[in-house]
Protein backbone atom coordinates (compact mmCIF):
# COMPACT_ATOMS: atom_id res chain seq x y z
CA UNK A 1 0.00 0.00 0.00
CA UNK A 2 0.84 3.26 -0.79
CA UNK A 3 2.06 5.54 2.08
CA UNK A 4 0.73 8.59 0.54
CA UNK A 5 -3.01 7.12 0.43
CA UNK A 6 -4.99 8.25 3.28
CA UNK A 7 -7.25 5.23 4.87
CA UNK A 8 -10.35 5.43 3.35
CA UNK A 9 -13.34 2.56 2.46
CA UNK A 10 -11.43 2.49 -0.59
CA UNK A 11 -7.97 2.26 0.73
CA UNK A 12 -8.75 -0.42 3.44
CA UNK A 13 -9.73 -2.39 0.87
CA UNK A 14 -6.65 -2.98 -0.90
CA UNK A 15 -5.08 -3.15 2.48
CA UNK A 16 -7.08 -6.00 3.29
CA UNK A 17 -5.59 -8.31 0.92
CA UNK A 18 -2.26 -7.90 3.00
CA UNK A 19 -4.21 -10.29 5.56
CA UNK A 20 -4.77 -13.47 4.54
CA UNK A 21 -7.40 -14.24 6.87
CA UNK A 22 -9.43 -11.79 5.84
CA UNK A 23 -9.75 -13.85 2.64
CA UNK A 24 -10.64 -17.03 3.83
CA UNK A 25 -13.91 -18.15 3.45
CA UNK A 26 -15.74 -20.00 6.35
CA UNK A 27 -19.18 -22.16 5.42
CA UNK A 28 -19.11 -20.28 1.97
CA UNK A 29 -18.71 -16.62 4.16
CA UNK A 30 -15.96 -14.34 4.65
CA UNK A 31 -15.83 -13.99 8.66
CA UNK A 32 -16.30 -10.60 10.04
CA UNK A 33 -13.50 -9.95 12.49
CA UNK A 34 -14.67 -7.52 15.67
CA UNK A 35 -12.58 -9.36 17.99
CA UNK A 36 -9.22 -7.19 17.68
CA UNK A 37 -8.82 -6.31 21.06
CA UNK A 38 -8.52 -10.04 21.81
CA UNK A 39 -6.04 -10.52 19.28
CA UNK A 40 -5.43 -8.85 16.00
CA UNK A 41 -4.92 -10.79 12.23
CA UNK A 42 -1.55 -10.40 11.01
CA UNK A 43 -0.52 -9.09 7.66
CA UNK A 44 1.92 -11.07 5.00
CA UNK A 45 4.60 -9.66 5.42
CA UNK A 46 4.72 -10.07 9.27
CA UNK A 47 3.81 -13.66 8.84
CA UNK A 48 6.24 -14.44 5.89
CA UNK A 49 9.11 -12.85 8.42
CA UNK A 50 8.35 -15.42 11.23
CA UNK A 51 10.08 -18.11 8.52
CA UNK A 52 12.78 -15.83 6.85
CA UNK A 53 14.48 -15.84 10.26
CA UNK A 54 14.53 -19.64 10.58
CA UNK A 55 15.08 -20.32 6.78
CA UNK A 56 18.54 -18.14 6.66
CA UNK A 57 19.23 -20.40 10.38
CA UNK A 58 18.20 -20.22 13.79
CA UNK A 59 21.02 -19.96 15.97
CA UNK A 60 21.39 -18.25 19.94
CA UNK A 61 23.26 -15.02 20.78
CA UNK A 62 27.12 -15.13 21.61
CA UNK A 63 28.28 -17.33 18.51
CA UNK A 64 31.77 -16.97 17.23
CA UNK A 65 29.86 -17.43 13.42
CA UNK A 66 27.72 -15.54 10.89
CA UNK A 67 24.44 -16.95 11.87
CA UNK A 68 24.57 -16.03 15.68
CA UNK A 69 25.92 -12.81 14.76
CA UNK A 70 22.97 -11.90 12.38
CA UNK A 71 20.87 -13.26 15.01
CA UNK A 72 22.57 -10.44 17.87
CA UNK A 73 21.78 -7.99 14.84
CA UNK A 74 18.15 -8.99 14.41
CA UNK A 75 17.74 -8.82 18.57
CA UNK A 76 19.44 -5.01 17.98
CA UNK A 77 16.75 -4.19 15.26
CA UNK A 78 13.65 -5.47 17.33
CA UNK A 79 14.73 -3.58 20.18
CA UNK A 80 15.42 -0.13 18.37
CA UNK A 81 12.29 -0.99 16.39
CA UNK A 82 10.26 -1.28 19.51
CA UNK A 83 11.80 2.36 21.08
CA UNK A 84 10.87 4.01 18.35
CA UNK A 85 7.18 2.48 18.55
CA UNK A 86 7.17 4.29 21.97
CA UNK A 87 9.36 6.86 21.51
CA UNK A 88 12.27 5.56 24.02
CA UNK A 89 15.03 7.27 24.54
CA UNK A 90 17.58 4.65 24.07
CA UNK A 91 16.54 0.67 22.83
CA UNK A 92 18.37 -0.73 25.85
CA UNK A 93 14.99 0.99 27.87
CA UNK A 94 13.59 -1.86 26.22
CA UNK A 95 13.15 -5.24 27.09
CA UNK A 96 11.12 -8.50 25.60
CA UNK A 97 9.08 -11.51 27.16
CA UNK A 98 6.97 -14.18 25.84
CA UNK A 99 3.68 -11.57 26.54
CA UNK A 100 3.01 -8.37 28.48
CA UNK A 101 1.16 -10.80 31.69
CA UNK A 102 4.75 -12.68 32.38
CA UNK A 103 6.73 -10.04 31.63
CA UNK A 104 4.38 -7.62 34.10
CA UNK A 105 4.36 -10.71 36.62
CA UNK A 106 7.80 -11.09 36.89
CA UNK A 107 8.69 -7.24 36.62
CA UNK A 108 6.70 -6.70 39.54
CA UNK A 109 8.18 -9.05 41.39
CA UNK A 110 11.95 -7.70 41.33
CA UNK A 111 10.68 -3.65 41.45
CA UNK A 112 8.10 -4.77 44.51
CA UNK A 113 11.50 -6.25 46.47
CA UNK A 114 11.97 -2.50 46.97
CA UNK A 115 9.23 -1.72 49.06
CA UNK A 116 8.44 -1.60 52.67
CA UNK A 117 5.93 -2.81 54.91
CA UNK A 118 3.56 0.23 55.73
CA UNK A 119 4.13 1.63 51.71
CA UNK A 120 1.45 1.89 49.26
CA UNK A 121 0.38 1.12 45.91
CA UNK A 122 -2.62 2.28 43.79
CA UNK A 123 -3.83 0.23 41.10
CA UNK A 124 -7.70 0.77 39.05
CA UNK A 125 -10.89 -0.98 38.59
CA UNK A 126 -10.50 -0.50 35.13
CA UNK A 127 -7.93 -2.53 34.56
CA UNK A 128 -7.12 -5.81 32.90
CA UNK A 129 -5.99 -8.06 35.46
CA UNK A 130 -2.53 -8.61 33.92
CA UNK A 131 -1.67 -5.24 35.03
CA UNK A 132 -3.31 -5.38 38.54
CA UNK A 133 -3.44 -8.92 39.61
CA UNK A 134 1.00 -8.76 39.05
CA UNK A 135 0.74 -5.98 41.75
CA UNK A 136 -1.83 -6.80 44.03
CA UNK A 137 -0.29 -10.22 44.86
CA UNK A 138 3.18 -8.57 44.64
CA UNK A 139 1.96 -5.98 47.14
CA UNK A 140 0.31 -8.88 49.37
CA UNK A 141 4.12 -10.35 49.24
CA UNK A 142 5.83 -7.29 51.00
CA UNK A 143 2.89 -6.42 53.87
CA UNK A 144 2.07 -3.32 51.50
CA UNK A 145 -1.27 -1.72 51.43
CA UNK A 146 -3.19 -1.46 47.72
CA UNK A 147 -5.80 0.92 46.82
CA UNK A 148 -8.33 0.46 44.35
CA UNK A 149 -8.82 3.87 41.77
CA UNK A 150 -12.94 3.55 41.14
CA UNK A 151 -14.20 4.83 37.65
CA UNK A 152 -16.91 7.58 37.95
CA UNK A 153 -19.59 6.16 35.99
CA UNK A 154 -20.09 3.96 33.41
CA UNK A 155 -18.65 5.90 31.47
CA UNK A 156 -15.34 4.51 32.32
CA UNK A 157 -13.86 7.51 33.32
CA UNK A 158 -10.84 6.90 36.05
CA UNK A 159 -11.82 9.13 38.86
CA UNK A 160 -8.61 11.61 39.06
CA UNK A 161 -10.08 13.29 42.20
CA UNK A 162 -9.99 10.21 43.90
CA UNK A 163 -6.48 9.38 42.74
CA UNK A 164 -5.51 13.13 44.58
CA UNK A 165 -7.35 11.42 47.85
CA UNK A 166 -5.31 8.12 47.71
CA UNK A 167 -2.15 9.93 46.96
CA UNK A 168 0.67 10.38 49.60
CA UNK A 169 4.08 10.36 50.14
CA UNK A 170 3.78 6.60 51.45
CA UNK A 171 2.58 5.54 47.48
CA UNK A 172 5.55 3.75 46.25
CA UNK A 173 3.91 3.08 42.62
CA UNK A 174 0.46 3.40 40.84
CA UNK A 175 -0.43 0.90 38.03
CA UNK A 176 -3.03 2.40 35.19
CA UNK A 177 -4.03 1.12 31.82
CA UNK A 178 -3.87 3.64 29.11
CA UNK A 179 -7.25 2.41 27.43
CA UNK A 180 -9.26 -0.16 28.65
CA UNK A 181 -9.55 -3.08 26.81
CA UNK A 182 -14.01 -2.94 27.54
CA UNK A 183 -14.72 0.35 27.23
CA UNK A 184 -12.39 2.14 25.08
CA UNK A 185 -12.20 4.82 27.43
CA UNK A 186 -8.58 6.33 26.87
CA UNK A 187 -7.11 7.71 30.08
CA UNK A 188 -5.67 11.07 30.26
CA UNK A 189 -2.19 9.38 31.14
CA UNK A 190 -0.39 13.38 31.73
CA UNK A 191 -2.71 14.56 34.18
CA UNK A 192 -2.13 10.94 36.03
CA UNK A 193 1.55 11.00 35.71
CA UNK A 194 2.17 14.59 37.08
CA UNK A 195 -0.07 13.83 40.06
CA UNK A 196 1.90 11.15 40.78
CA UNK A 197 5.33 12.47 40.29
CA UNK A 198 4.30 15.27 42.87
CA UNK A 199 4.40 13.07 45.37
CA UNK A 200 7.58 10.83 44.36
CA UNK A 201 5.35 7.54 42.85
CA UNK A 202 6.46 5.67 39.81
CA UNK A 203 4.08 4.88 37.08
CA UNK A 204 3.36 1.71 35.40
CA UNK A 205 1.35 1.80 32.40
CA UNK A 206 -0.69 -0.69 30.38
CA UNK A 207 -0.36 0.33 26.86
CA UNK A 208 -1.48 -3.31 25.23
CA UNK A 209 -4.95 -1.82 24.60
CA UNK A 210 -4.16 1.54 23.62
CA UNK A 211 -1.61 0.88 20.82
CA UNK A 212 -3.44 -0.73 18.68
CA UNK A 213 -5.30 2.50 17.88
CA UNK A 214 -2.68 5.66 19.52
CA UNK A 215 0.96 5.96 19.50
CA UNK A 216 2.23 7.01 22.74
CA UNK A 217 5.52 9.36 23.56
CA UNK A 218 7.07 8.12 26.77
CA UNK A 219 9.65 10.83 27.12
CA UNK A 220 6.65 13.60 26.48
CA UNK A 221 4.37 11.40 29.26
CA UNK A 222 7.40 10.84 31.25
CA UNK A 223 6.15 7.46 32.44
CA UNK A 224 8.68 5.51 34.57
CA UNK A 225 7.41 1.72 33.28
CA UNK A 226 4.96 1.23 30.04
CA UNK A 227 3.95 -2.28 28.46
CA UNK A 228 2.69 -3.57 25.27
CA UNK A 229 1.78 -6.94 23.50
CA UNK A 230 2.63 -7.16 19.39
CA UNK A 231 -0.11 -10.02 19.38
CA UNK A 232 -2.98 -6.74 19.97
CA UNK A 233 -1.32 -5.08 17.10
CA UNK A 234 -0.86 -7.21 13.98
CA UNK A 235 1.76 -8.88 15.58
CA UNK A 236 3.18 -12.07 17.05
CA UNK A 237 2.75 -13.32 21.06
CA UNK A 238 5.71 -11.04 22.28
CA UNK A 239 5.77 -9.33 25.19
CA UNK A 240 7.64 -5.94 25.58
CA UNK A 241 8.53 -3.60 28.62
CA UNK A 242 9.74 -0.24 28.56
CA UNK A 243 11.58 1.32 31.67
CA UNK A 244 13.35 4.38 32.04
CA UNK A 245 16.97 3.70 32.05
CA UNK A 246 17.99 4.81 35.50
CA UNK A 247 15.25 2.70 37.32
CA UNK A 248 15.97 -0.57 35.09
CA UNK A 249 19.48 -0.30 36.19
CA UNK A 250 18.65 0.40 39.56
CA UNK A 251 16.26 -2.69 40.55
CA UNK A 252 17.85 -6.20 40.47
CA UNK A 253 15.80 -8.78 38.58
CA UNK A 254 15.48 -12.04 39.25
CA UNK A 255 18.04 -13.69 36.66
CA UNK A 256 19.92 -16.78 36.26
CA UNK A 257 23.65 -16.15 37.44
CA UNK A 258 25.66 -16.35 34.57
CA UNK A 259 23.09 -13.93 32.64
CA UNK A 260 24.35 -10.58 32.10
CA UNK A 261 23.65 -7.55 34.82
CA UNK A 262 23.11 -4.71 32.82
CA UNK A 263 19.61 -3.51 31.24
CA UNK A 264 18.04 -4.76 29.28
CA UNK A 265 19.73 -8.05 28.48
CA UNK A 266 19.78 -8.62 32.96
CA UNK A 267 15.32 -8.56 32.22
CA UNK A 268 15.64 -11.05 29.59
CA UNK A 269 15.26 -14.38 30.99
CA UNK A 270 16.01 -17.69 29.01
CA UNK A 271 16.72 -17.60 24.83
CA UNK A 272 14.23 -15.08 23.03
CA UNK A 273 11.80 -16.09 20.92
CA UNK A 274 14.08 -14.56 17.64
CA UNK A 275 11.37 -15.89 15.04
CA UNK A 276 8.89 -13.52 16.60
CA UNK A 277 11.47 -10.80 17.05
CA UNK A 278 11.71 -11.08 13.58
CA UNK A 279 7.92 -10.67 12.80
CA UNK A 280 7.84 -7.78 15.21
CA UNK A 281 10.51 -5.53 13.26
CA UNK A 282 8.09 -6.40 10.38
CA UNK A 283 4.77 -5.28 12.52
CA UNK A 284 6.78 -2.12 13.43
CA UNK A 285 7.47 -1.52 9.69
CA UNK A 286 3.81 -2.85 8.26
CA UNK A 287 2.21 0.45 11.19
CA UNK A 288 4.89 3.00 9.61
CA UNK A 289 3.92 1.29 5.87
CA UNK A 290 0.83 3.41 6.87
CA UNK A 291 2.26 7.13 6.71
CA UNK A 292 5.31 8.58 5.72
CA UNK A 293 8.56 10.10 6.50
CA UNK A 294 11.91 10.23 7.01
CA UNK A 295 12.85 8.17 10.21
CA UNK A 296 10.88 5.28 11.44
CA UNK A 297 9.63 7.45 14.43
CA UNK A 298 7.74 10.16 11.73
CA UNK A 299 6.44 6.76 9.70
CA UNK A 300 4.72 5.81 12.76
CA UNK A 301 3.69 8.98 13.87
CA UNK A 302 1.97 9.67 10.09
CA UNK A 303 0.73 6.17 10.26
CA UNK A 304 -0.70 6.05 13.46
CA UNK A 305 -2.48 9.40 12.41
CA UNK A 306 -4.06 7.77 9.34
CA UNK A 307 -4.95 4.76 11.18
CA UNK A 308 -7.06 6.84 14.46
CA UNK A 309 -8.68 9.21 11.60
CA UNK A 310 -10.02 6.25 9.80
CA UNK A 311 -11.05 4.25 13.11
CA UNK A 312 -13.19 7.84 14.42
CA UNK A 313 -14.88 7.69 11.07
CA UNK A 314 -15.90 3.98 11.86
CA UNK A 315 -16.55 4.51 15.37
CA UNK A 316 -18.53 7.34 14.81
CA UNK A 317 -20.36 5.31 12.17
CA UNK A 318 -20.78 2.53 14.39
CA UNK A 319 -22.54 4.61 17.25
CA UNK A 320 -24.82 6.34 15.28
CA UNK A 321 -25.99 3.00 13.99
CA UNK A 322 -25.93 1.82 17.49
CA UNK A 323 -28.64 4.19 18.67
CA UNK A 324 -31.53 2.73 16.36
CA UNK A 325 -31.24 -0.80 18.37
CA UNK A 326 -33.99 -1.46 21.10
CA UNK A 327 -32.87 -1.14 24.46
CA UNK A 328 -29.40 -1.28 24.52
CA UNK A 329 -26.83 -0.01 26.85
CA UNK A 330 -23.11 1.54 26.12
CA UNK A 331 -20.57 1.47 28.71
CA UNK A 332 -18.23 3.74 27.60
CA UNK A 333 -18.06 7.36 25.76
CA UNK A 334 -20.74 8.32 23.75
CA UNK A 335 -18.69 10.15 21.06
CA UNK A 336 -15.50 8.72 18.86
CA UNK A 337 -12.92 11.50 20.75
CA UNK A 338 -11.47 10.02 24.05
CA UNK A 339 -12.01 6.46 23.25
CA UNK A 340 -10.69 3.79 20.93
CA UNK A 341 -13.25 1.97 18.47
CA UNK A 342 -14.11 -0.69 21.41
CA UNK A 343 -17.66 -1.09 22.44
CA UNK A 344 -19.38 -2.83 25.27
CA UNK A 345 -22.81 -3.50 25.11
CA UNK A 346 -25.81 -5.16 26.95
CA UNK A 347 -29.38 -5.73 26.27
CA UNK A 348 -31.31 -6.13 29.02
CA UNK A 349 -31.36 -9.03 30.59
CA UNK A 350 -29.79 -11.10 27.35
CA UNK A 351 -26.92 -13.32 28.40
CA UNK A 352 -24.29 -11.24 26.38
CA UNK A 353 -22.60 -14.87 25.60
CA UNK A 354 -25.51 -16.40 23.97
CA UNK A 355 -25.74 -13.26 21.76
CA UNK A 356 -22.04 -13.46 20.83
CA UNK A 357 -22.55 -17.64 20.17
CA UNK A 358 -25.39 -16.87 17.79
CA UNK A 359 -23.09 -14.15 15.88
CA UNK A 360 -20.44 -16.28 15.56
CA UNK A 361 -22.47 -19.09 13.84
CA UNK A 362 -23.00 -16.15 11.59
CA UNK A 363 -19.41 -15.59 11.05
CA UNK A 364 -19.25 -12.06 12.93
CA UNK A 365 -16.71 -12.21 15.61
CA UNK A 366 -17.12 -10.80 19.09
CA UNK A 367 -16.25 -11.40 22.63
CA UNK A 368 -18.42 -11.91 25.49
CA UNK A 369 -17.97 -11.91 29.79
CA UNK A 370 -15.78 -9.72 31.58
CA UNK A 371 -12.46 -10.61 29.42
CA UNK A 372 -10.18 -10.00 32.48
CA UNK A 373 -11.65 -6.66 33.18
CA UNK A 374 -13.93 -8.33 36.22
CA UNK A 375 -13.37 -5.39 38.48
CA UNK A 376 -14.83 -3.10 35.97
CA UNK A 377 -17.40 -5.36 34.84
CA UNK A 378 -18.34 -5.70 38.92
CA UNK A 379 -18.00 -1.90 38.97
CA UNK A 380 -20.87 -1.80 35.95
CA UNK A 381 -22.76 -4.68 38.12
CA UNK A 382 -22.98 -6.69 35.06
CA UNK A 383 -20.25 -9.53 36.25
CA UNK A 384 -23.16 -11.84 37.24
CA UNK A 385 -25.57 -11.40 34.19
CA UNK A 386 -22.76 -12.52 31.79
CA UNK A 387 -20.58 -9.03 31.57
CA UNK A 388 -20.77 -7.20 28.06
CA UNK A 389 -20.82 -7.76 24.61
CA UNK A 390 -17.28 -6.30 22.89
CA UNK A 391 -16.99 -5.08 19.67
CA UNK A 392 -14.03 -4.08 18.53
CA UNK A 393 -12.77 -2.22 15.74
CA UNK A 394 -9.19 -2.41 14.04
CA UNK A 395 -8.26 -0.09 10.84
CA UNK A 396 -9.40 -3.52 8.50
CA UNK A 397 -12.62 -3.38 9.08
CA UNK A 398 -14.99 -1.70 7.14
CA UNK A 399 -18.36 0.06 7.13
CA UNK A 400 -20.14 -2.79 5.13
CA UNK A 401 -18.74 -5.11 7.93
CA UNK A 402 -20.80 -2.40 10.55
CA UNK A 403 -23.70 -3.24 8.39
CA UNK A 404 -23.29 -6.70 8.75
CA UNK A 405 -23.08 -6.89 12.15
CA UNK A 406 -25.98 -4.92 13.04
CA UNK A 407 -27.95 -6.82 10.23
CA UNK A 408 -27.22 -10.10 12.03
CA UNK A 409 -27.79 -8.29 15.93
CA UNK A 410 -31.05 -7.45 14.81
CA UNK A 411 -32.26 -10.65 13.54
CA UNK A 412 -30.11 -12.34 16.66
CA UNK A 413 -32.04 -9.78 19.30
Amino acid sequence: MSSSLPLNQETVKSLRRQFPALQRKIDDVLPVYLDGPGGTQLPDSVIDAFGDYLRAGNSNLGGKFQVSEETVSLVEHARASAAALVGAASPSEVFFGPNMTSVTFSFSRALSQQWLPGDEVIVSVADHGANRSSWVTAAQDRDVQVHYLPVKDQRGELDLDALDELLSGKTKLVALTAASNITGTITDLKAVIKKCHKVGAKVFIDAVHLLPHQLVDVQALDVDFLAGSAYKFYGPHLGFLYGKAQWLSSIEPYKVEPAPTYAPHCWETGTLNFEALSAFVATVEYLASLGEGNTLRNRLASGYDNLHQYEASLSAYFLNQLVLIENVQLFGLPQAEGRTATFALRFGERDPAEIASALGKRQIYVWSGHLYADKLTDAFGVTDKGGILRVGLMHYNTIEEIDRFFEALKAVL
